[in-house]
């Protein structure tokens, strides 16, 4: 019971990594609020979690949304104690294709949310004065460039660079941000990755998902609880020592 009396806010938390996140922690004792724009499935996913678990409708790109939702959860549970920023899209395109929307909405989403969720929490925080953990999700797209992803490359390789300056801006004040890189994590995620390839490579449904599984180290896609036990780390207070780190979860495709 690593987190018993914390107050956890992930967002995109109604599936994929950041349920997981949420399952995990309401495990380990904290009181989780999922924060997705699909709000319908964040209250499933909490009904399904128990008591510990809530839900709000939030888009990350809307700024004054961002801070009502941070105020509530503040104001509800007493403060935040983990701010989970997981909320993220993807996109692919070659460079000669890439358009402007799809640029306004990976870096809306991907970049301009998380620092704007880091904003608002990391100001809730320090009105309480008991410090607090931050946790943005990368990926190992952020270490490398990507022929077919340039701007969801450029968005997590901007996440990591985040995480490092707001660790220093907010060491002093008790709070410590950190982020994670997971690798291929299979789900829902990954399908439309899937998908995406096979429009720009011509391959089968399927296809390159089984190629990407056959060539990670460790044989297979991750999963959720693969990353969680990470995620619980990074939020507890074994973890105090620790800032400005971006951890690779990915079954030895990236080295360092």
């Amino acid at each position: 019971m690593k987190l018993t009396n914390k107050t956890a806010l992930i967002t995109g938390g109604a599936r994929g990594i950041g349920l997981g996140f949420a399952q995990a922690y309401a495990r380990e004792g904290a009181s989780v609020v999922l924060a997705d724009i699909d709000i319908e499935r964040a209250t499933r996913a909490t009904e399904a979690i128990g008591p510990a678990a809530s839900a709000k409708k939030l888009d990350v790109t809307d700024l004054a949304a961002i801070e009502t939702v941070a105020a509530e959860v503040d104001r509800e549970f007493g403060g935040i104690d983990i701010l989970i920023n997981n909320a993220a899209i993807f996109d692919m395109a070659p460079i000669t294709d890439i358009t402007e929307a799809s640029y306004e909405r990976i870096f809306g989403i991907n970049l301009k949310g998380p620092l704007f969720m880091m904003k608002a929490v990391a100001n809730l925080m320090i009105a309480r004065g008991r410090g607090g953990k931050i946790i943005n999700m990368a990926s190992q797209a952020g270490r490398r460039g990507e022929a077919l992803a340039m701007l969801y490359c450029a968005s997590k390789a901007a996440i990591i660079s985040a995480t490092q300056s707001a660790a220093l801006a907010l060491v002093k004040h008790g709070i410590n941000v950190n982020a994670i890189a997971p690798g291929v994590v299979d789900g829902e995620h990954w399908d439309d990755v899937d998908a995406h390839f096979a429009r720009w490579q011509g391959l089968k449904p399927g296809e390159k998902k089984e190629q990407v599984a056959k060539a990670v180290p460790i044989g297979r896609f991750a999963r959720p609880e693969d990353i969680a036990g990470l995620a619980v780390f990074l939020a507890s207070s074994d973890s105090d020592y620790i800032l400005a780190q971006t951890y690779n979860v990915d079954g030895g495709n990236w080295m360092s």
